[in-house]
């Protein structure tokens, strides 16, 4: 059964908010998104380094990177009932204070375990953050057209964050020790608590919620499990090892239990009839597809540039950033678009280009330009910030009114699922091919059959990154061998590509069969309340996504 808290209905309608305090109620909310989102991007930028650094392994660093999402995703439904009950600025202060202690954790770090528990931590905050600063902005906001405008400056301060962190982590990394990066999510957090906890104000749903315990536990113990055994069937311990069987056996028990427990809960963490409507179960596959496209794509991208181009983190960052910097700039025309056109257009134009984008990856090699290098990304980025908005606009206007706050948080819960699955499966894929084609290309490259050995031996018992930092008996060797080690990556991350864009290119399919493009009216039925209202206005969690609505 659920665990049941309720509190009295208020006695009397809410008074108006001050401007001024709505006003700084904004600014807070946008801060604090803005703090979470910092280190998403900017971590996996930095990962070379701190592979050299913590002597990583690939599994490693695709657990320092779900280390963040996996808690984000398992706990977003709950923190967001949580937070409507107790109030909205606790879960407001103790999300951005999580995030702070998970930085100061990785800054202290000397080991990849340490590391993942200060992500884990990290990752908590996110969790609570979104749905408290969502909720906080709908209290100050009732009317729509200014809760709009304040969602649209949340969303832009979200993706700013994606954005400004792998330059921040670039230019720290080149002045400093790679622990430095978290520094800047630790102090703005500190900063923020004491503020916040002084100028807002607390509110709480207007109506009675319910803490779905067992299917929130069951949603944990799927998702974890999923993951785990696609990042540790990658690594050492191989496919056939009896914990990642098991992994994939408890998955896949929890899975239709947690399916069961949802349709039998009075009121549960994840109401099974969003699924009824075509449009959202389509678009929820579809952000799904996307978000394990982008963050996958980052995750082999960054590695890519780390290991075979020996970029800093600061040329990754550079490189990187279209990634997600269009989302930002190209929000208000994408609004425009939407109203012009339909959703159900706009976004099958996007996942296209971005499909497109994520294909022309593969014409790179191990000496790629800068330049041609930022171009394909900038398709990419084009096609991710075109698919975006429309994507949470379809899912949110296909539901009743009274599911709205519910599809809101499904909606970036199963965005960051997709995000968990990208680091983990292409994180697999940039290893086995990398072995796979490595002894080849080191068998054509004119070394001896003995330092040939010593290549593929070294690169097959240390990992991956090892064959970056090759040094032979001679200047010439050492060139040949890491020639033949950039080839195998390169052809590794092709095949990451190839994955991506016929992931992203599938999801265009599927928005074609689901939604379609033309122009679909929202569903009928509304709902009042500052929490249906959120929600309906809910962006992504994952990617920067532009607010549902008029943006324009």
């Amino acid at each position: 059964m659920s665990a049941t808290v309720s509190r009295p209905s208020p006695q009397s309608p809410p008074s108006p908010v001050p401007s001024r305090h709505a006003t700084a109620t904004i600014v807070l909310a946008c801060v604090g998104v803005f703090v979470s989102y910092l280190p998403v991007v900017g971590v996996s930028t930095a990962l070379p380094v701190i592979q050299q650094a913590l002597d990583a392994s690939t599994t490693g660093l695709q657990w320092i990177t779900d280390a963040f999402i996996l808690p984000t995703a398992a706990l977003l439904l709950t923190c967001g009932i949580i937070g409507d009950l107790y109030g909205r600025k606790k879960m407001y202060l103790i999300g951005l204070s999580l995030s702070a202690l998970g930085c100061l954790v990785a800054l202290t770090a000397d080991s990849v375990v340490q590391v993942c528990v200060g992500q884990a931590l990290t990752g908590i905050g996110t969790a609570a953050l979104l749905p408290a600063t969502l909720g906080l902005i709908s209290h100050v906001c009732p009317d729509h057209r200014k809760r709009g405008t304040a969602i649209a400056l949340w969303t832009a301060a979200l993706g700013l964050g994606l954005t400004l962190g792998p330059l921040f982590n670039g230019v720290i990394v080149d002045h400093a020790s790679w622990r430095w990066i978290f520094l800047p999510t630790l102090a703005i957090g500190a900063i923020t608590v004491v503020v916040g906890a002084v100028v807002l104000v607390d509110s709480r749903s207007e109506r009675e919620r319910h803490l779905d315990i067992p299917g929130q536990l069951l949603a944990i113990v799927a998702i974890t499990a999923v993951v785990y055994g696609v990042i540790e069937g990658g690594g050492a311990p191989g496919w056939g090892s009896a914990e990642v069987v098991t992994a994939f056996v408890v998955a896949a028990l929890a899975l239709p239990a947690f399916v069961v427990v949802e349709l039998r809960s009075p009121c549960p963490m994840l109401d099974m009839r969003l699924f009824k409507s075509s449009a959202f179960s389509g678009a929820a596959l579809v952000m799904a597809l996307t978000l394990f496209a982008q963050v996958g794509l980052v995750f082999a991208l960054s590695e890519y540039f780390g290991l075979v181009h020996h970029a800093s983190t600061l040329d990754i960052g550079i490189r990187l950033i279209a990634l997600n910097g269009f989302t930002v700039v190209l929000g208000p025309l994408v609004g425009r678009l939407m109203n012009r056109f339909s959703a159900g257009l706009v976004l099958v134009t996007g996942l296209v280009v971005g499909g497109i984008g994520a294909l022309l990856v593969n014409l790179f090699d191990a000496s790629t330009g800068t330049g041609e290098a930022a171009l394909v990304i900038a398709v990419l980025g084009v096609g991710i910030a075109l698919a975006m908005a429309p994507v949470t606009s379809i899912a949110m206007s296909s539901l009743p009114g009274r599911l709205a706050s519910t599809g809101g948080a499904a909606n970036s819960a199963l965005r960051q699922i997709g995000s968990a699955l990208g680091p983990a499966i292409f994180g697999v894929v940039l290893t086995n091919r990398t072995l796979d084609t490595l002894p080849g290309h080191v068998a054509a490259s004119g070394l001896s059959p003995a330092d040939q050995g010593q290549v593929v031996g070294m690169v097959d018992s240390v990992g991956i990154q090892a064959g970056a930092f090759l040094h032979l008996n001679t200047g010439e060797a050492t060139g040949q061998a890491l020639a033949a080690y950039g080839a195998s990556f390169t052809e590794a991350l092709h095949t990451c590509a190839l994955v991506g864009g016929i992931g992203m290119l599938a999801a265009a399919v599927v928005a074609l069969v689901t939604i379609g493009v033309r122009a679909r009216a929202p569903h009928a039925e509304t709902e009042t309340g500052s929490e249906t209202a959120a929600a309906a206005t809910h962006p992504a969690a994952g990617a920067g996504a532009a607010p549902v609505g008029d943006v324009s």
